[in-house]
């Protein structure tokens, strides 16, 4: 029993850690934020509850500057006051900041921002179980291997959320007469913005899938479902 103690510890370590980010961040985003009040974005969501018969989505802005689209664990949605100065400068239209909502509303419908819970508390335990082993074997860099893979581990599961996501919003927007065409254009802009960034890194190093290839599994979808 006593060698399992220590994977026990973090696998409680990781549940503390987790309602502990969650508690601070509520409290942060409670301090932080006010409800989106834009007449044209609202038109987009009202369209978007009709579709999943619900009375109304609200929309939340966070008070950041950077540019960014995210949903909490206790499912408010929530776009930053950077993504709003960009749609304000006419640098991104409402439609591609509907269809960030729809997509963050992917997360919330589809468990995601949950379910970090499980996966959390099981990477820190793999973390320190792979850390034991092999630092017996590769004495002084074990470690760092072992929280290397774990890491590669999460952003995987990390990428097979958001393509989930972009497919619950592309759903979505279809449905509300929306389409993904505002979906697409959007990650074609990231695409420009990020890639002298991410430049020729392997899409499996990334916790977000390249977006050309966002794109791409957009388009098959929407070739599927035989609209635009």
């Amino acid at each position: 029993m006593l060698r399992f103690t220590p994977i026990l510890l973090a696998i409680l370590y990781g549940i503390l850690m987790w309602h502990f980010s969650a508690w601070r961040m509520k409290k942060e985003l409670d301090r932080s934020s006010t409800e989106l009040a834009d007449a044209k974005i609202a038109s987009l969501t009202a369209r978007m509850a009709q579709a999943l018969d619900l009375p109304r989505i609200r929309v939340h802005v966070h008070e950041i500057a950077p540019v960014n689209g995210m949903a909490v664990p206790d499912g408010r949605i929530f776009l930053t006051r950077g993504f709003l100065d960009k749609y304000h400068g006419s640098e991104v239209t409402a439609e591609e900041l509907a269809s960030v909502i729809a997509h963050e509303l992917g997360h919330v419908a589809l468990n995601h921002t949950r379910r970090r819970l499980i996966d959390f508390s099981g990477q820190n335990a793999m973390r320190t179980a792979l850390g034991m082993v092999l630092s017996r074997i590769l004495p002084g860099i074990g470690g760092w291997i072992a929280g290397m893979l774990t890491s590669l581990l999460a952003a995987r599961l990390s990428r097979s959320d958001e393509y989930e996501a972009d497919a619950y919003a592309a759903a979505l927007l279809t449905k509300s007469g929306i389409g993904v065409a505002p979906q697409i254009s959007l990650f074609e802009k990231l695409a420009r913005l990020t890639q002298s960034n991410h430049g020729a890194a392997p899409a499996w190093l990334l916790s977000h899938p390249k977006p050309e290839e966002r794109i791409a599994a957009i388009r098959r979808l929407s070739d599927g479902w035989g609209t635009a």
